[in-house]
């Protein structure tokens, strides 16, 4: 069974989907760590963004691997350096680029046969994972989502301006709402949750009753 969680950033996508996982046994696909896993590489091999020549010869000599829970580059476990601000902006960027898109959409595609997954990203529910039994879309005003993106850069010791952090939010919603390829949006089938005024464990707790409400053979409540 594949379960989506979509939205914009802040929105609490990532720590309900662990969360989500955890609860249900299932495991948990992290895609916008792919897309910094792919950024970080870019900027270590120094491939320019724009040049789409040079990144379609050298995506497929990347060493990726993205087992659920786990993000690999070169066999390193690189998940503790790609949440920098620089990293989030670049794989925001390279989501619109196809041959990246291509690339990471069939890896996660891949990693998903024969598991029982919970991923998040913006198109899991629309366009990688169109037949997924249960979809999510996680929404919240922006001021909330940029108040909760700074608390998580101060977190890891990045000070950043709530300006300039609500004024890069905004940018990166405009990019992956209004891009031609694979925009954010909501799948007509997804059930759209605001998480402004709820807390994490309310949002999972809400996913959590949907989705066993969607598997009878589950039991009524979590007993993790």
């Amino acid at each position: 069974m594949i379960v989506t969680i979509d939205g914009p950033a802040g929105s609490g996508k990532s720590s309900a989907a662990r969360e989500l996982a955890r609860r249900l046994g299932f495991e948990f696909l992290d895609t916008g760590a792919m897309y910094r896993a792919v950024s970080f590489a870019l900027l270590r091999d120094r491939i320019g963004e724009k040049d789409h020549d040079a990144l379609n010869a050298w995506l497929p000599t990347l060493k990726l691997e993205a087992p659920p829970g786990v993000v690999r580059l070169d066999g390193e476990d690189i998940a503790g350096r790609i949440r920098t601000p620089d990293i989030t902006a670049l794989a925001s960027r390279l989501a619109v680029v196809p041959v990246v898109r291509h690339f990471l959409v069939g890896l996660q595609r891949s990693v998903a046969v024969g598991r029982n997954l919970v991923c998040e990203g913006r198109d899991q529910g629309t366009v990688v994972f169109p037949e997924a039994e249960r979809k999510f879309f996680l929404v919240a005003d922006k001021h909330e989502r940029a108040r909760r993106r700074q608390g998580e850069l101060a977190s890891r010791g990045n000070e950043v301006p709530f300006s300039e952090v609500l004024r890069a939010q905004d940018e990166r919603d405009d990019r992956d709402a209004g891009r031609d390829l694979a925009p954010m949006r909501a799948a007509a089938d997804a059930v759209v949750l605001d998480s402004t005024h709820l807390t994490p464990e309310q949002v999972v707790e809400k996913m959590e009753a949907e989705v066993r409400r969607c598997l009878p053979s589950f039991p009524s409540a979590s007993t993790n």
